[in-house]
């Protein structure tokens, strides 16, 4: 039981991390960053080949500390001006003498992006300086760097599917039940996870703004005004879904405020942790509950994305995050172990079929449906209302569940992904084309 429990909070304290900005661009920048630093020196050009699931995330989000958006801006702003041992943050400390350098790079074209047709996470950055050729790879996770060259020399070497990556945890935890997570949760001592509440703190304030300031899509700022002027009813439903839809909002618009990512994504830390904390506001629940069920919230949420993939093509979001802080919200309300199964079995019944597209200021929409969706699922199970076995991809096996929908996502939806990015490129084009007034 000891070692069970000390595995999880190990999985937590890796999966559960500060990211400032999307983590796809941040992924960019790292490779970039230590590409620069492994030979110093001025940087001259940078040359980018990324998986396409990098590139869906990254072509169209807000980046920390510039009013631009894309892979190439992000890998010179790393080149520039990153900090290489800031892991996810490698973009905090950039200034507008950075941020100007970096647009020089790109508007000279000495920045190139080659999309690879391969899935997952995958960066292959080459920087060219005054003083050499640096390279960096990172795989299969955003902050694990597999490979560092210096003028064609390895400098860093290890095995991106091996132990330094965590995969044999993500193994590890495939093999324990879900109620045996349930009971791991209710059993840790508080001191070992009442970091836990780091998550709230951060994720609290980067949705304050979004509730007092315009920002991005601004979803959450309307539903919160709209709910001060009684167009909205003033209950927990909406609460939840205008505080995680504002957390949304500052996220894709770039505003430089780092939050706490779950899975590898700071939107799936946003929905994790964002439902859940405002269930626990209006309820007063403790702090021990409330690190309880944030704990809940991250495990699911990794859990699933055991399954179905770090990214792919259903929204995170959705299927995994959304899922875990519905278990999260159950457990606040005193659901016993079967009860919270049958909210994932609700949650996989009800918004599986949501697509990720890629991050954008648009995210905040799905966000908020998600958000509604868990706390919506959650209430439902615990009046006894689940999806019966026979619906859908719905097994009698909660366990059984969760796999059926990583079968949906790969290979299921392998090309679905593929034409949502078509589609995507060929909006990039036509727009610029056709849309500039729009």
């Amino acid at each position: 039981m000891r070692e069970q429990e000390s595995n999880i909070v190990e999985i937590l304290r890796r999966e559960v991390v500060p990211a400032l900005g999307c983590t796809e661009p941040a992924a960019v920048a790292l490779a970039a960053a230590n590409a620069r630093r492994a030979v110093g020196g001025e940087p001259k050009k940078i040359s980018v080949r990324v998986s396409s699931n990098i590139y869906k995330n990254g072509v169209a989000v807000g980046i920390p500390g510039i009013d631009r958006v894309g892979i190439d801006v992000a890998a010179a702003l790393g080149a520039v001006a990153g900090q290489a041992d800031r892991g996810l943050e490698v973009l905090e400390s950039v200034d507008k003498v950075g941020a100007d350098t970096a647009i020089g790079l790109v508007n000279r074209k000495a920045v190139e992006i080659e999309v690879l047709d391969r899935p997952g996470v995958y960066v292959d950055c080459r920087v060219e300086t005054d003083s050499g050729t640096g390279r960096c790879v990172i795989e299969d996770g955003h902050t694990i760097i597999v490979l560092v060259e210096a003028n064609g020399k390895t400098i860093l070497k290890r095995d991106g599917n091996k132990k330094n990556s965590g995969n044999e945890l993500r193994e590890w935890l495939q093999t324990i039940k879900i109620t045996q997570l349930i009971d791991l949760i209710r059993g840790i001592p508080y001191e070992k996870i009442s970091f836990m509440l780091d998550g709230r703190d951060m994720n609290l304030a980067v949705a304050a703004k979004g509730l007092k300031e315009k920002t991005g899509m601004g979803v959450g700022y309307s539903m919160y005004r709209s709910i001060k002027r009684g167009l909205l009813s003033n209950d927990l439903h909406n609460y939840a879904v205008a505080l995680t839809a504002a957390g949304a909002d500052v996220r894709m618009a770039g505003v430089k405020m780092a939050v706490m990512s779950s899975a590898g994504s700071g939107n799936h830390g946003i929905t994790a942790i964002l439902p859940v904390t405002a269930v626990a506001e209006r309820i007063e629940a403790t702090d021990d509950e409330l690190a309880r069920a944030l704990a809940l919230s991250h495990i699911v949420t990794i859990y699933i994305k055991s399954y179905t993939g770090k990214l792919s093509a259903l929204c995170g979001c959705a299927v995994a995050a959304a899922i875990g802080a519905s278990c999260g919200i159950a457990f606040l309300y005193g659901a016993d172990n079967r009860q919270i199964e049958s909210a994932i079995k609700n949650m996989v019944a009800n918004i599986t079929g949501m697509i990720c597209d890629g991050g954008k200021v648009g995210c905040a929409l799905k966000l908020s449906t998600a958000a509604y969706a868990a706390l919506q699922s959650a209430i439902l199970a615990l009046e006894g209302t689940v999806v019966p076995y026979d619906n859908g991809i719905i097994h009698c096996s909660v366990e059984k569940t969760i796999q059926n929908l990583g079968r949906v996502s790969d290979p299921g939806m392998l090309e679905t992904d593929h034409t949502i990015l078509e589609v995507m490129v060929d909006n990039l084009a036509t727009n610029k084309r056709n849309c500039m007034g729009c």
